[in-house]
């Protein structure tokens, strides 16, 4: 798994409205069109399984799903969809929805089979489909393609107002609701009664949204690697604290001789570099060059800032490697849902872009310094999240009301123990909005405790979950 090219998976149960006729207030009823057998090159670079074979189609939805007021929009996505040709499965559908948000979900159709237990793919049919604003309908937005290759990364002056500009007024068809939507179609061109949800990553917020506003089409829900519903903090304040908390677990099974959070602050303090030491120390906590990266730190801090320096050259993107085509990655579609889901310092995206950064000073100001460490304030007000967003123009989007809780259904959280980039704290704060919720935090994993990397301990809770196999070995 890429990044934060991230997932959200979805099982259903074939049962309730057919595929040819509407249901009860429903519009007629969505219908998969064009099926026929895949392009094993359409199915990423990775090829699924021995004996795993997959059906591509096209799912049409509006560009427009009138979730605001005004005149509609009269256009349609054709929304490529990937499937397994088990379609009478006895659980029903497995529906993998890519996160990021920006990765189209047919592109990796072969590696994410591969990932799964046998018996959940003998059990469920897998679907697969690039979401709105990815593939073939990518946002396209070649400036800030080239210039930023993470979230993380901050955006040239300019490219994210470009980028804007280049979609216009059709930005605003592109937020998790949105999502939503076209999840509810496909499931009704699926002919699916209930929905079991799973989301990884950004993945987490649209499974999450979606069993809230439908809550009677959803049996299950598995989110690992949480990003909270309501929306992520751009100042990153859960990120610190727990950045400490695993460099200091590190070093106590290493038995390091000094305290390697405040080793990590006093590099910060003396060379003002918390984004690319936040960078590095993500990309590290789950990797075995963790190990190196704290004895460079220790030197760092004493003076001897040698091994730290290979370190980032390491670490660092090469210089003019560029980004990876929209196609593969829209970073359009990343910069384009992350701000207008967010509820930042200054409000939500419909808050006037004069005025941001003001009011995102204004909650770092009144923050005692414990509260960026081992980093420290500039590194909340600089990294790329809170830089794009803050240059985001204005828009109207649906609303979405913070604070609510999840519905009462069985639901599995897993959080990486080694995981930067959604913090255990965010799954933590997910868990207790979850009424029936159990969370497992997987050893030594980092994001994505599902991903083959980190062993099969992630995955085999997840197994364990899906076909009702408790203690499978």
């Amino acid at each position: 798994m890429r990044g934060f090219a991230r997932v959200v998976l979805v099982a259903a149960v074939l049962a309730g409205c057919g595929v040819a006729a509407g249901c009860g207030d429903h519009p007629p009823t969505p219908a998969l069109a064009d099926v026929h057998p895949c392009d094993p090159a359409t199915l990423g670079s990775i090829a699924p399984p021995p004996n795993v074979e997959f059906s591509c189609a096209t799912l049409a939805v509006p560009l427009d799903h009138r979730l605001m007021p005004g005149p509609r929009v009269d256009r349609q996505l054709a929304l490529p969809i990937a499937m397994t040709e088990n379609a009478v499965a006895p659980r029903g559908v497995l529906v993998w929805l890519n996160g990021g948000p920006g990765s189209p979900g047919v592109q990796l159709a072969g590696e994410i089979a591969g990932q799964f237990d046998p018996a959940v793919l003998r059990d469920y049919r897998l679907v697969l489909f690039s979401q709105r604003g990815t593939g073939p309908n990518a946002l396209q937005c070649p400036g800030l393609q080239e210039a930023v290759g993470s979230a993380m990364e901050v955006p040239p002056p300019g490219v994210v107002e470009d980028c804007a500009q280049a979609i216009g007024s059709h930005r605003r068809f592109f937020g998790t609701a949105d999502t939503v939507a076209d999840l509810e179609a496909l499931r009704r061109a699926l002919g699916a009664d209930k929905l079991t949800l799973a989301g990884a990553s950004y993945g987490t917020v649209p499974a999450a949204r979606y069993a809230m506003k439908y809550p009677d089409r959803v049996a299950r829900l598995v989110l690992d690697s949480v990003v909270p519903h309501d929306g992520l903090d751009p100042l990153m304040l859960d990120v610190f604290p727990r950045a400490a908390e695993v460099l200091r677990g590190a070093c106590a099974r290493s038995r390091c001789p000094t305290d390697a959070a405040a080793d990590l602050a006093e590099v910060i303090r003396v060379r003002h570099n918390g984004l690319e030491m936040l960078n590095v120390v993500t990309k590290l906590a789950p990797k075995p060059r963790l190990a190196e990266l704290l004895v460079a730190l220790r030197e760092a801090a004493r003076g001897d800032g040698r091994g730290l320096d290979t370190l980032l050259v390491d670490v660092r993107k090469p210089k003019g490697a560029g980004g990876s085509p929209a196609d593969e990655f829209s970073r359009g579609l990343n910069v384009t849902t992350s701000c207008q889901d967010m509820h930042g310092p200054w409000g939500g995206v419909s808050a006037p872009a004069v005025g941001r950064a003001e009011a995102a000073d204004k909650v770092a100001a009144a923050l005692p310094e414990r509260a960026f460490f081992p980093f420290d304030r500039a590194t909340a007000l600089t990294n790329g999240t809170v830089v794009a967003c803050e240059r985001w123009p204005e828009t109207s989007v649906p609303a979405f009301s913070v604070g609510r809780d999840l519905p009462p259904v069985p639901t599995l959280l897993l959080a990486g123990e080694r995981d930067l980039t959604t913090p255990l704290g965010w799954t933590q704060k997910e868990a207790a909005r979850a009424p029936n919720h159990r969370l497992v935090v997987v050893p030594g994993a980092g994001h994505i405790t599902q991903d083959v990397a980190f062993g099969r301990v992630g995955r085999d809770v997840v197994t364990e979950f899906l076909v009702d196999r408790p203690g499978l070995k």
